[in-house]
């Protein structure tokens, strides 16, 4: 199983490498395809190559006309079945921490739970990929508060880490009487102010953890970016004066995720590639975002 998985990371490295080549290739191909489209002579830097280059675009079909990124490759099968979610923590967590994975194992469908023990992350990674998981999730705490979470997509990554704040519990937000059983409808997802290229990759991360819900349910998950703080928030809804008339209702957990890091592989590689990783410098560029659009300040108008 270890010699399988090392072949098989090594051919996705190699498969991510050619990248370069496949795009090159990719444009020589374009070119060829609107000179005979719009009936001009084929580039003269294209002369040479053109018999090959034309057999290769009859042997073409929708889907292998476009080179496709590792970002493809890494969720190319994922709306093919129902993503399947390990949660855990970090060794010895504290109550707080406990009742907290509960919570999100109520949140992400198809999702078990998993007490650590003294079991080492690369088990963890290797026994989920043997019952093919598709995402592991590790929560950490520091003096009993969920400061951490860490998602990593299976079976070659990548792996987002992200900080942890603001966390308020179901039973933290309303009396505990008033706490409903939470639903188990696959929820709606709406994802708010992911513009950017790595807000893309983060909004790709955080959606491919859900099923595709019905278009019925009344569970809604919310991720909302604002200053690359992406506010979680659990909603459900309902109806009760008609189709115009819609009431809201949270039923948590609550918390706020701030993205640090993104890498090339899984958890437990220390070797994978950074991808992307927030540095000191920026922490002080305060009017730049990196995951979305800045907020607009509201302008102060001078009353004369």
């Amino acid at each position: 199983m270890l010699r399988r998985n090392i072949r098989l990371r090594r051919e996705y490295l190699y498969r991510k490498s050619l990248e370069g080549k496949e795009r090159l290739q990719y444009e020589k191909k374009r070119k060829i395809r609107e000179a005979l489209e719009e009936g001009k002579p084929i580039p003269t830097e294209l002369r040479n190559e053109e018999a090959t280059l034309r057999q290769q675009i009859d042997l073409e079909d929708d889907y292998t006309a476009i080179p496709k990124s590792h970002i493809d490759d890494e969720y190319a099968n994922a709306t093919e079945r129902n993503p399947k979610i390990l949660l855990t923590t970090s060794r010895d967590p504290s109550a707080p921490l406990q009742q907290f994975v509960k919570e999100l194992k109520l949140v992400f469908p198809n999702a078990e739970r998993m007490n650590r023990g003294s079991q080492v992350i690369s088990e963890i990674i290797e026994s989920c990929r043997a019952h093919e998981f598709t995402d592991v999730i590790l929560v950490h705490e520091h003096r009993g508060v969920p400061d951490g979470l860490i998602i990593s997509h299976l079976p070659f990554g990548p792996t987002a880490y992200f900080g942890l704040l603001n966390v308020v519990t179901r039973h933290d937000i309303k009396d505990k009487q008033d706490v409903r059983p939470m639903s188990e409808a696959y929820p709606h997802i709406i994802l708010d102010n992911f513009t950017t290229k790595l807000g893309e990759r983060t909004a790709n991360i955080l959606k491919h953890l859900f099923p595709v819900p019905k278009p019925d349910t009344k569970r809604i998950v919310t991720f909302a970016n604002r200053s690359d703080y992406i506010s979680f928030r659990h909603h459900v809804y309902q109806k009760h004066g008609g189709p115009k008339s819609v009431e809201l209702e949270e039923i948590g957990p609550r918390f706020e995720l701030r993205l640090y890091q993104v890498k090339l592989g899984t958890v437990e590689q220390s070797e994978a590639q950074t991808e992307w990783v927030i540095r000191p410098y920026m922490n002080t560029s305060k009017k730049r975002s990196f995951i979305g659009d800045e907020p607009k300040e509201n302008k102060k108008t001078k009353k004369h």
